[in-house]
């Protein structure tokens, strides 16, 4: 059972549950956790592991459409080291402090590899919080930023230079949507953020929301960094749309709000399709360039 099956397997006990994080009391809260072997490929800083672990957690604050507020982590490993563990710790402080946001502390303990599990709480506006249900036919499918960059991190690990494992670990350390997802709050339907890949994420929108969706593969912005790793335009989208922890935000807008929210948006925020009618039992729900996209991407448990 992956992931997936096993969040539908629980989803009747807790009726809550379903979006990048929990609502109480006008705070949303979150909780991940990653791992050496599957999360942190060989050439990550624990720098870039402290940033990269506390900014996903972060990330699912964003897709909230809710203010950074906190966030702590654990750190576990096989032995402590003092200079790795201050390193992490930097990171984490650096990338609260990006978003507004304080760490504030965790816990330590001991594992048979470096993992760790970050819990991160916001504020939710005026305008309440965003879930991944609220899409409408006829509004417009956008993402902010541009995709691929983990796709394009994770080849340059693969490589035997200090120039891009240090290239890499850059890539890897990117900035929560915190200020984005404020932007969107007000007029977006339904948002989440892209930790599966934009395809899944496509899916996932579309199934909470009980809708169908069509994206052109040309429009899906692209991270200037995958163009240094991709043979050819099929690899690029592939890149960009299938494999995952860009950890950039999926929404949906009604159309007459595109503009608005565009300007509204630091990070960059692109159209690349439209929310349609839900399709028939047994028919694709996401289409790209009239053809059926895959519903592939990052999931923890698949082999």
């Amino acid at each position: 059972m992956n992931e997936r099956d096993a969040l539908r397997a629980i989803a009747a006990d807790l009726p809550a549950a379903g979006d990048d994080a929990a609502v109480v009391d006008g705070t949303v809260i979150t909780t991940d956790m990653l791992h050496e072997r599957t999360d942190f490929p060989p050439g990550t800083t624990r720098y870039t592991a402290g940033w990269r672990a506390v900014g996903a957690s972060l990330s699912d604050v964003a897709a909230m459409g809710a203010a950074a507020r906190a966030a702590v982590a654990v750190y576990a490993d096989e032995v402590f080291d003092r200079e790795e563990l201050t390193r992490f710790v930097a990171g984490a402080v650096d990338v609260c402090e990006a978003v507004d946001a304080e760490y504030v502390g965790g816990d330590l303990d001991e594992h048979v590899e470096f993992t760790t599990a970050t819990t991160a709480i916001g504020d939710v506006t005026e305008s309440g919080p965003v879930t991944r249900d609220g899409a409408r036919p006829g509004d417009a499918l956008c993402v902010t930023g541009e995709w691929g960059r983990s796709a394009a991190a994770l080849r340059l690990f693969k490589k035997d230079s200090d120039e891009a494992v240090e290239r890499a670990n850059e890539l890897f350390r990117f900035t929560p949507r915190v200020a984005d997802g404020l932007a969107l709050a007000p007029s977006a339907t339904a948002m989440m953020d892209s930790s599966d890949g934009l395809a899944r994420s496509c899916h996932q929108l579309a199934e909470a929301s009980g809708v169908g969706i069509e994206i052109e593969r040309d429009a899906v912005p692209v991270h200037p960094a995958v163009e240094e790793v991709a043979e050819d335009t099929a690899e690029r989208f592939e890149l960009a749309a299938h494999f995952g922890e860009d950890f950039e935000l999926v929404c949906a807008v009604p159309e007459a709000e595109v503009d608005e929210v565009e300007e509204a948006c630091p990070s960059g925020f692109t159209r690349i399709g439209t929310v349609v009618e839900e399709r028939d039992e047994g028919d694709q729900p996401v289409l790209a360039d009239g053809e059926p996209l895959p519903d592939r991407g990052f999931t923890h448990g698949d082999e």
